[in-house]
C-alpha cells in the first residue's frame, strides 16, 4: 500500500489531467524542468532514562514541493493543502523564477517499476506502544544486572514510515514507501569520581521486529557496557605526529566527513571543494577505492529511488587513488553535463534537493587486521569516534575518538582517552599505507547534516593504516 496513492491522490481526485495541468503551470516553455514531490510522513520515538519514559512523540506531516529549474536558478513553492486550486497556485508561484512564458503540454508517463530495496511495511504497525516501551525497560534492567557500577542508561527507539510520489516534466511518475527504525543505548559507568560513558546502536529500513524480535538490542547494549568499561581504564594519551589505524566500520565516518562531502556535485560545480577540476587526478593512495553505495537492501542510507526519481546506483567515486567522479543530482549534473548519479536528496517536501551521499565507503584490500597492527612499531589504533567537524573547501578536520589504544611492537596496548585526529583529508588519503581486507559497514545509527537539511546516511571501511597524522592528547 502507498499512503499518497491510496489515500491524497484519490481523497483530492488528483487524476494524471490535474497532476499534468500543475506541471505545465510550474513549466512554462522557457524553463528546463519542474517536478512535484508528495510525501507523506508518519513518525515516533521513545526515550527512557534510568526506567522511566522521559520523552515520547509522534508525529504525521504531509505535503508538496513543487520546484521550477532554469539554468542555475530554482523557483521553490510548498503547500499541506492538496486541493487542485492550491497546488496551481502554488505552482504559479514556483516559477516566478521566469518573468513570462506559455505553458508547455506536459504528459504524465506510466507508473515507474522500481527495483525494491525494502518492504512497504510501516515500523509503526508493530505491536502497541507498550510492547515497545517495555522492551526499553527490558533492556535498561538487562544493563543494571550485567555491571554494579552502572550510574546512567538512557535507551531510545524510533521509527518513521514516508510514502512519496515523484512526478516530474521527464515523464517520470514514481512512487516509493520508506520505512526506517533507530535503537541507540547511552550506559555511563561509574568507580568513584570517575565517570565514563559507552554507547552503541543500529537501525536500518525495515521494521521494528529486526530490533525487538531478534534481540538486537541487547548485543547493542552489552557493546555499550564494553565501550564504558573500556574508557573507565583509559588512560592519557601522547600528542604528535604519528601513525594511526582505524578500525574497521564506524570510523569510515571519518571517510564521510573528510573525503564525500567533497565529493559532492554542488560543491566541484562551484569550485569550493578541495577536489574541484581533479577528475582523472590522484587524490589518494592507489590502495584506496571508495563508493557511495544507495543500492544496499534494507542499509540506512539506502534508497529504491532517489528524491528526484532516479534509481540510486553504486558509484565509484575514487578507484585505486584515481578521482573518477562526484555524487549529482539533476541540476549540477545537468550544469556540469554529465549524468545524475541517484543522489539527489531532500529531508522533506519542505525542502529542495540537493547532491548528498547514501552509504559511503572504502572497499577492502588484501591484508589481514593482525598484519596491519603488526607492522606498527609506535602508534594509535582508533576503533571509535564520537564526532568532528570539517572544512569542505580545503579538507581540514578535527575528530575525537570515543574508544582508542596504543600500539607498541606490533601490539595492541592500554586504552587511552581524549585522543583527537587532525588533519587534511585529502593529504591522509595519500599517507593510506595498508588496507585490510575485513570491511565492515555502520551498525545504522548515521545522520548527515548540510545546509540545515538531515537524512539518514551508511558509512564504512576496512581497518586503515595512516603512515602519519597529527594526533591530539591529554597528556602531559
Amino acid at each position: 500500500m502507498n499512503f499518497i496513492k491510496d489515500h491524497i491522490i484519490s481523497n483530492y481526485d488528483l487524476s494524471d489531467v490535474k497532476l499534468e495541468n500543475v506541471l505545465s503551470a510550474a513549466c512554462p516553455t522557457n524553463i528546463d524542468f519542474a517536478d512535484l514531490y508528495f510525501q507523506y510522513s508518519n513518525s515516533e520515538s521513545w526515550q527512557l532514562e534510568d526506567g522511566i519514559v522521559k520523552n515520547g512523540s509522534s508525529n504525521i506531516d504531509s505535503g508538496v514541493g513543487i520546484r521550477s529549474v532554469s539554468g542555475d536558478k530554482t523557483g521553490f513553492s510548498y503547500s499541506n493543502n492538496f486541493q487542485y486550486e492550491n497546488l496551481l497556485s502554488a505552482a504559479n508561484t514556483s516559477k516566478c523564477i521566469v518573468n513570462s512564458g506559455q505553458n508547455r503540454e506536459i504528459k504524465i508517463g506510466a507508473e515507474k517499476e522500481i527495483r525494491r530495496l525494502y518492504e512497504p511495511i510501516s515500523p509503526l504497525s508493530y505491536k502497541e506502544d507498550n510492547a515497545k516501551v517495555e522492551f526499553l525497560k527490558d533492556i535498561d534492567k538487562y544493563i543494571r544486572s550485567k555491571d554494579n557500577r552502572v550510574d546512567q542508561v538512557i535507551v531510545s527507539l524510533a521509527g518513521a514510515y514516508d510514502s512519496i510520489l515523484i512526478l516530474n516534466t521527464d515523464g517520470i511518475k514514481a512512487f516509493d514507501d520508506r520505512p526506517l527504525v533507530r535503537f541507540s543505548v547511552m550506559v555511563i559507568l561509574k568507580v568513584g569520581d570517575r565517570r565514563e560513558r559507552g554507547s552503541a546502536g543500529g537501525g536500518g529500513r525495515y521494521t521494528y521486529e529486526e530490533i525487538i524480535g531478534k534481540k538486537f538490542g541487547y548485543e547493542f547494549a552489552d557493546e555499550a557496557l564494553r565501550q564504558a568499561a573500556v574508557n573507565l581504564e583509559a588512560v592519557d594519551g601522547k600528542a604528535g605526529a604519528m601513525t594511526v589505524v582505524l578500525g574497521p566500520g564506524w570510523p569510515g565516518v571519518l571517510l564521510h566527513e573528510a573525503i564525500g562531502h567533497g565529493l559532492e556535485g554542488d560543491f566541484n560545480r562551484k569550485k569550493t571543494s578541495a577536489f574541484s577540476d581533479l577528475i582523472g587526478k590522484q587524490v589518494a593512495s592507489n590502495q584506496c577505492t571508495i563508493v557511495d553505495d544507495g543500492t544496499i537492501s534494507k542499509r540506512r542510507g539506502s534508497l529504491s529511488i532517489d528524491d528526484e526519481g532516479c534509481e540510486t546506483k553504486c558509484n565509484t567515486l575514487i578507484e585505486n587513488g584515481i578521482l573518477k567522479g562526484y555524487m549529482q543530482d539533476k541540476i549540477n549534473s545537468k550544469l556540469m553535463k554529465v549524468d545524475p548519479t541517484g543522489n539527489g536528496r531532500r529531508e522533506s517536501y519542505a525542502c529542495l534537493p540537493m547532491p548528498r551521499m547514501t552509504n559511503t565507503f572504502m572497499l577492502p584490500g588484501e591484508y589481514h587486521p593482525k598484519e596491519i597492527i603488526e607492522s606498527v612499531q609506535d602508534g594509535i589504533y582508533a576503533v571509535n569516534f564520537s564526532g568532528g567537524q570539517v572544512d569542505i573547501t580545503n579538507g581540514q578536520f578535527v575528530f575525537t575518538a570515543s574508544e582508542a589504544y596504543t600500539i607498541k611492537k606490533g601490539k595492541i596496548q592500554e586504552p587511552i582517552k581524549g585522543m583527537t585526529l587532525i588533519g587534511n583529508g585529502p593529504e591522509v588519503l595519500k599517507k593510506v599505507s595498508m588496507v585490510g581486507n575485513d570491511l565492515k559497514l555502520d551498525d545504522g545509527v548515521g545522520t548527515c547534516g548540510k545546509d540545515g537539511q538531515s537524512v539518514p546516511v551508511g558509512v564504512g571501511q576496512p581497518t586503515l593504516k595512516i603512515d602519519e597524522i597529527t594526533v591530539g592528547g591529554t597528556q602531559v
